[in-house]
């Protein structure tokens, strides 16, 4: 496959380093480094417990890969004066603490941190105009890429996963002539199609790694109020499992398995309240993303307002931990234009 482009003869003076950073590029590095300071401290305390020798060069390359993403986001912002975020520090994760998750459980983790990184990473990319910037994101989204491709042949290697349904190949190219095609409530409905099993297949397999991750959190909370949003979330999360893998086992497909079994019985928290809840709010916050993108590939009504309804309540989880997050002073201040109705009352 030839992928050669032809080149165009413009100057590029406008776009190089050293021209000051746009609102996309100043608030994409802000959410790269944030996201990569909670990885950092999460994977530091899971390569503390890891037995398995393949799964433990895996915690070490995501790692180094957030490592690396932080190191170079803080040498951009050193050079253009931004202020580093806090983020995560040594204070929010104890690596005293027993094992909270099993081996497995390590590698399910490490792809929704990777796919959610991803897309982070490639929305960037046609966004971001400075070449240097816009480089470092290619790096970005080429190293998650082969990361995920490590994930996927261990997942498969060791039986963790369940491979997608398979669909029968179409005898000939059809179009679509019944308005039945968007039905989905009663009388004549169509089957599922491609693109509407793939979102449920994905968002299922995210849902199971989600609820994983939340048991623990709930089991090891100290505030009380983070207790019950997390009782909460483990109450939307099942329930929107429950609801997608019906979806899948009414057309006789399978779904991919729940990861509940792998979280232990420890009751002594790894995690400082703030990491845990700032990571839970940034997950359910990806489902909104998740959820959209399903309802805009799919065809059926009844889909569409599943989807939508768990959208509704994924978002009121959210706020909740928002609002939690800066009572307590846990939520940094991304980036933000300038405020013209109290600057002029000033």
């Amino acid at each position: 496959m030839d992928t050669t482009l032809k080149p165009i003869n413009l100057s590029s003076d406008k776009l190089n380093s050293g021209a000051p950073l746009t609102s996309v590029e100043m608030a994409k590095l802000w959410a790269t480094y944030m996201g990569n300071s909670m990885s950092k401290r999460i994977l530091t305390y899971y390569l503390k417990h890891v037995e398995d020798q393949d799964i433990k060069t895996l915690l070490e390359n995501g790692l180094k890969l957030a490592t690396e993403f932080m190191k170079e986001t803080e040498r951009i912002f050193n050079t253009e004066n931004f202020p580093i975020p806090i983020g995560f520090t040594e204070k929010d994760v104890n690596l005293e603490s027993p094992r909270l998750y099993q081996d497995e459980f390590y590698v399910h983790y490490l792809k929704y941190a990777a796919k959610a990184g991803l897309s982070l990473y490639a929305v960037a990319v046609p966004l971001v105009l400075r070449k240097d910037i816009r480089e470092f994101f290619y790096e970005c989204t080429s190293a998650t890429s082969k990361f995920l491709e490590q994930l996927n042949i261990t997942l498969i290697s060791k039986g963790f996963i369940l491979k997608p349904p398979v669909l029968p190949v179409p005898e000939k190219v059809d179009f679509i002539e019944k308005q039945n095609y968007l039905k989905g409530f009663m009388g004549d409905i169509r089957p599922l199609h491609g693109l509407e099993v793939t979102h449920l297949f994905d968002n299922i397999e995210n849902n199971s790694t989600s609820k994983a991750l939340l048991l623990g959190f709930h089991q090891v909370v100290r505030n009380n109020k983070v207790k019950q949003l997390f009782k909460k979330g483990l109450d939307i999360t099942e329930k929107s499992l429950k609801q997608f893998s019906e979806k899948l086992t009414v057309d006789n497909l399978p779904a991919p398995t729940r990861l509940d079994h792998l979280v232990t019985d420890s009751l002594i928290s790894p995690f400082s309240d703030k990491i845990m809840l700032f990571h839970k709010v940034d997950m359910f916050s990806m489902k909104i993303r998740a959820f959209a993108n399903s309802i805009a590939v799919n065809g059926r009504r009844d889909i569409a307002l599943m989807y939508g309804r768990n959208i509704v309540n994924v978002f009121a989880f959210v706020e909740d931990g928002a609002q939690i997050l800066i009572k307590h002073g846990w939520m940094e201040q991304p980036p933000k234009t300038i405020d013209r109705v109290h600057l002029a009352a000033e």
